[in-house]
């Protein structure tokens, strides 16, 4: 893991997010230059031995420039029209940029929705593993064609950070149209100095960041921070950087004093564990009794029968589910039995398991390897 700047040296794996202010203006719509210019850094790093994936921001504001569709507001099917309009030219700048290296492109688009599933989410990172072996450059965008609100990642940034955990990544870097995160606001603040190192992200810095995006783009320096929160506790560095300047990207990865970074933190999830937290969205609750929590909250158990006391919902096996105490909400995880099933069971020891149901797949309602404490989340 990334301990420190020098640690950058020896990444392997890196996700490059590219906003839409880097990308697209209303005049000239693509900024094909900037793309080139990105690209060749991008590339260097790739002749370094390094493993490049990019998370593309850009289809909606080229398809507004497009469409004439300038400085209002959207409506969703707007926002639909524009992105299918936009991500083609999308793809063709970056096509463009990378055939000058001799470079192939591959375009993967994403909700969050595929990621909820398991067995979509492995499909991501196998293809994703094909795609690094035959050299080609994962092109990695959200569906805005089809993505609704509730499957919708909210910006790319967040994106980026789940994207990073799919391809198990080293390093997330986010590209923006400012030098990092910056103390007060530099644009007010002539005084304002930059963030180096950011050792334990915490609200202090959250606080230290505006909400506002672009005129093009969705995610402000706030949305950032949350990407960068979600990287690092996952065991995946992040760090924000110009993409204006020229070289930023090459002189961060040789351990140079650019943007910020973000190191790891100490309590890695494991990459399960994250895929629980941040993307499954529980559709079932489990009441438990005061031993059951302490068993999940001070000894590293396992949830069994026994301990619930009631079941809300219906959910089938596999499916996330929160578990709430006497003092309210203590974890979430992935429950082995249906909710009519739990609605036998509980209350009961494991080993009646077979004679209620008639079968006994696992001992326990929720194993550990499946839960995660919502003090870790």
């Amino acid at each position: 893991m990334i301990r420190s700047r020098s640690d950058l040296t020896r990444s392997k794996r890196v996700v490059v997010k590219i906003g839409s202010s880097l990308l697209a203006d209303a005049q000239s719509g693509v900024c094909q230059g900037v793309i080139d210019r990105l690209v060749d850094d991008l590339v260097g790093l790739m002749a370094d031995g390094m493993d490049v994936v990019v998370v593309t921001s850009g289809s909606v504001a080229l398809g507004r420039v497009d469409c004439g569709w300038l400085d209002r507001e959207l409506s969703v099917h707007e926002k639909q029209a524009a992105a299918a309009i936009g991500q083609p030219k999308l793809m063709d700048a970056y096509a463009k940029a990378f055939a000058r290296h001799g470079r192939s492109v591959a375009q993967m688009l994403l909700t969050k929705d595929d990621l909820r599933n398991r067995r979509r989410y492995l499909n991501a990172s196998n293809t994703s593993e094909t795609l690094f072996s035959v050299g080609a450059v994962p092109i990695v965008n959200e569906n805005d064609t089809v993505v609704v609100a509730e499957i919708k990642f909210g910006d790319n940034d967040s994106l980026g950070a789940l994207v990073s955990l799919v391809v198990d990544a080293d390093l997330l870097v986010m590209l923006t149209d400012v030098e990092g995160l910056f103390d007060k606001n530099p644009v007010k603040h002539e005084n304002a100095k930059r963030v180096d190192v950011i050792q334990h992200l915490n609200e202090e810095h959250i606080a230290m960041a505006g909400d506002a995006g672009s005129s093009f783009g969705t995610g402000g320096m706030a949305s950032k921070l949350m990407a960068a929160r979600v990287a690092t506790k996952s065991g995946v560095a992040a760090a924000i950087i110009s993409g204006e300047k020229p070289g930023t990207l090459r002189r961060l990865m040789k351990g140079e004093d650019e943007g910020t970074l973000f190191l790891c933190g100490v309590d890695r999830q494991t990459r399960r564990k994250h895929w629980i937290t941040e993307l499954l969205q529980p559709i079932g609750e489990l009441s438990v009794d005061a031993g059951a929590a302490q068993a999940l909250l001070k000894e590293g158990g396992s949830l069994l029968p026994v301990g619930v006391r009631a079941v809300e919902g219906v959910f089938d096996k596999g499916d996330c589910v929160e578990i709430v105490g006497p003092e309210g909400l203590i974890a979430r995880g992935l429950c082995n039995y249906t909710a009519e099933e739990m609605r036998l069971i509980m209350g009961h020891a494991s080993s009646d398991i077979e004679s209620i149901l008639g079968f006994h797949d696992f001992t326990s309602v929720i194993h550990r390897d499946n839960l995660v404490l919502t003090s870790d989340a």
